[in-house]
């Protein structure tokens, strides 16, 4: 299958291109940077890197002719620094302007793709600290982040009427050895101070980055709509980082206040201080298994392999 990725280096595309390759597909990613993401990808004869204007589509546009699968992964972190007015724009930009202007890309085509797997986050459900289950029927909260993620899915949608099949994955946590929550979280645990942060009641809907890969992959054979990119047993924060303590054989006994991380985030620190519990309901009907569907064998992968 040929594939075009946008965001195929960051911490999930470059899994997901890994993943493509070593099953013989031919990608192309679509970077704004050339020089650091072909540090990251390497080279190879079925990988190739194009350096794009993701608002300008039409000078790009005519490199994904032929192309059969679209996966749409491309926007700003959320929790690397504080939510200032620039940066709420830029989350917000880098996510829904992207996705319009590849949309906008594809209706030019004269071969279109058939699938298009297009990122969003759990995000959408807002904070539900009580832990009632959310799958994907669950209504959309109507905070900064789930507006966000309304309108994100929002400029996917155009694409089915050009007859491609759409399925968009509502991201939880991604755990992987390279980064993201996890490799924040790591290294208070690695000197003896680990802990709780917040209250530890609030739950994370995480995921196995391996799994997360997985499902998109088999996203990009069948299925449409909606899919929790959530493990099936989500964890309050306090029972993960006990379970973290235990993995690393470390402590897990110093707590961090909800003030600090509002001090350091601002507005930010509610993505890590509330949550919610989320369920990938539609991924397990459609018959998709879970590689790791409890945390601490997650875990145990991770950081012992």
């Amino acid at each position: 299958m040929r594939i075009a990725i946008t965001g195929g280096s960051g911490f999930i595309g470059r899994c997901l291109v890994s993943r493509l390759l070593a099953q013989g597909d031919q990608v192309l990613v679509l970077t704004r940077r050339l020089a650091p993401a072909r540090r990251v990808l390497g080279e190879q004869a079925s990988l190739k890197l194009l350096q794009y204007d993701p608002y300008q589509p039409q000078a790009w546009a005519e490199a994904l002719e032929g192309y059969e699968g679209i996966v749409n992964l491309a926007g700003e972190p959320l929790a690397s620094s504080r939510w200032t007015e620039a940066k709420k724009k830029e989350i917000r930009r880098s996510r829904v302007e992207t996705t319009q202007a590849l949309v906008q890309a594809i209706t030019t085509l004269s071969q279109k793709p058939q699938v298009m797997v297009s990122g969003s986050a759990v995000g959408y459900y807002g904070s539900h600290p009580e832990g009632d289950p959310l799958s994907e029927d669950a209504p959309p909260a109507q905070d900064f982040l789930a507006e966000v993620c309304q309108a994100w899915e929002a400029a996917a949608q155009p694409v089915q009427e050009l007859g491609i099949r759409l399925a968009i994955v509502r991201t939880g946590i991604v755990l992987g050895p390279d980064g993201g929550a996890l490799g924040q979280m790591l290294a208070p645990f690695q000197f003896f101070v680990g802990g709780t942060i917040g209250s530890g009641k609030q739950w994370l809907s995480w995921i196995h980055r391996e799994d997360l890969v997985s499902l998109i992959c088999f996203l990009l054979q069948q299925g449409s709509g909606v899919f929790n990119g959530t493990a099936p047993n989500p964890v309050q924060m306090e029972e993960f980082c006990r379970i973290l303590g235990q993995v690393l054989a470390r402590p897990s006994w110093l707590p961090v206040p909800e003030f600090a991380l509002e001090l350091l985030l601002g507005e930010a620190a509610q993505v890590v201080l509330t949550g919610q519990k989320v369920i990938p309901k539609a991924a397990l009907a459609a018959g998709f298994t879970f590689q790791y569907p409890h945390l601490k064998e997650a875990l145990r992968q991770i950081l012992i392999g």
